[in-house]
């Protein structure tokens, strides 16, 4: 059995890694491989329908997930984007960029500038870690959160009922109730200081980009919607100014 030798290539912000050797086999490329609970995932398929860019969508089994992402060695993480059996891009930012660059001509992200980047990581280590807290902040919450994502989600049908009912104790009370005393906030504070901070770099236009959207927008879009199938979207929905933004980025997806 031949095994696969992974080649990693960085490009700036991109890690693209290629397979040499792998066989080559009828599936349809390119790919989005994610999971409807993940954030980051969130933030590469908004660009996907922003940009409409034609794609399939690999929804894997949260309990076999190691499995299915062997082929990108230690990485083990959603969102991938694969364009064939031998190429594949890792992490959402690069994943953006990426695409970006390749069907887009860099025109969201091509300014590569220092504001940009900043509010990029902004993005992946202030707004996607209000989550957690929102969904899982309260023993409601949490039980009601784990129910949604065992319906999302491609679990068998055991494993589904099991998580809707075993996963709640340990989102609420082992991650989220810790986030929540170490931030001191409500969750439905926490968003509005968030998209606050956000919609206040606007400098009075309607994007961050200005008049018309770019990558931060698209980006800090793909992590507010991931909220929206559950019910604890309501408490964002109040945010007035954001989603006034939020509405015009959604308008924009195909």
């Amino acid at each position: 059995m031949n095994r696969l030798k992974n080649k990693m290539i960085h490009m700036g912000h991109q890690v693209i890694f290629t397979n040499l050797g792998a066989p080559k086999n009828m599936e349809e490329y390119p790919k989005l491989m994610m999971l409807q609970s993940c954030p980051f995932c969130w933030k590469v398929r908004s660009l996907l329908e922003h940009l409409k860019i034609d794609f399939q969508e690999s929804q894997l089994n949260p309990l076999r997930r190691k499995k299915a992402l062997k082929f990108a060695g230690d990485w083990g993480k959603v969102p991938i984007w694969r364009e064939s059996e031998e190429d594949f891009v890792v992490d959402s930012t690069p994943i953006m960029i990426y695409l970006d660059k390749k069907y887009n001509d860099s025109k969201l992200s091509g300014s590569n500038s220092e504001r940009q980047n900043t509010w990029l990581k902004w993005v992946d280590e202030k707004l996607s870690k209000a989550t957690i807290p929102i969904l899982y902040g309260s023993i409601g919450s949490a039980l009601s959160s784990t129910r949604t994502v065992s319906k999302l989600e491609k679990f068998g049908f055991f494993s589904r009922h099991l998580y809707a009912w075993t996963g709640f104790p340990i989102m609420w009370g082992i991650i989220a109730k810790t986030r929540v005393k170490k931030d001191g906030r409500k969750p439905k504070k926490l968003w509005h200081d968030l998209l606050d901070e956000l919609v206040a770099e606007f400098d009075g236009k309607q994007f961050f980009g200005g008049d018309t959207p770019d990558i931060v927008d698209i980006a800090a879009f793909g992590i507010v919607r991931s909220i929206s199938p559950f019910k604890q979207f309501k408490e964002i929905e109040s945010h007035e100014s954001g989603m006034i933004w939020y509405n015009a980025v959604k308008s924009t997806l195909n």
